[in-house]
């Protein structure tokens, strides 16, 4: 859950360093296309049929052995349950090709799932933001999660 955190935080940092000026500003949208309701209906049906290709699809990742391994996890979480989806809002409050879904579920034996995604669209396809383990690529530093310390 701390790692989606992050990742929400840097895309949203990545979308507000791209603003230049008060005109460029993205309002949300408050009716996104259904791509993106349907993006988390599809990560609802993943899970409940322990679906690890339907995960890495709606996530929008390599089928490779990190995001398989990954997915195994999730699905060992929370797959297989019989969710049923009882709210959920998307907004595009990070541009026209991201935005936040909060999603509240309840599984079949009434236990309750609240739960708060990044989906973006690449190429006219919407995913969630469910993947947080994608190793970086050879060259490239990943991004500090640690605790700031004072100088």
């Amino acid at each position: 859950m701390n790692r989606r955190r992050i990742a929400v935080a840097a895309l949203a940092l990545l979308a507000l360093s791209g603003c230049s000026s008060d005109h460029d500003e993205a309002k949300p949208a408050t009716s996104p296309p259904d791509g993106a309701r349907q993006a988390v209906t599809d990560y609802i049906s993943a899970l409940n049929a322990r679906s690890t290709t339907g995960l890495i699809r709606i996530g929008g990742v390599k089928d490779v052995p990190w995001s398989r391994r990954e997915a195994a996890k999730i699905l060992a979480d929370k797959g297989g349950r019989g969710w049923k989806i009882s709210d959920l809002e998307i907004n595009h409050d990070m541009g026209p090709n991201t935005g936040s879904a909060h999603l509240a579920a309840t599984d079949k034996a009434g236990k309750p799932m609240n739960d708060t995604f990044t989906v973006t669209r690449d190429k006219g396809i919407w995913h969630l933001v469910v993947f947080t383990g994608q190793p970086t690529s050879p060259g490239k530093t990943p991004a500090s999660t640690g605790t700031p310390t004072a100088s």
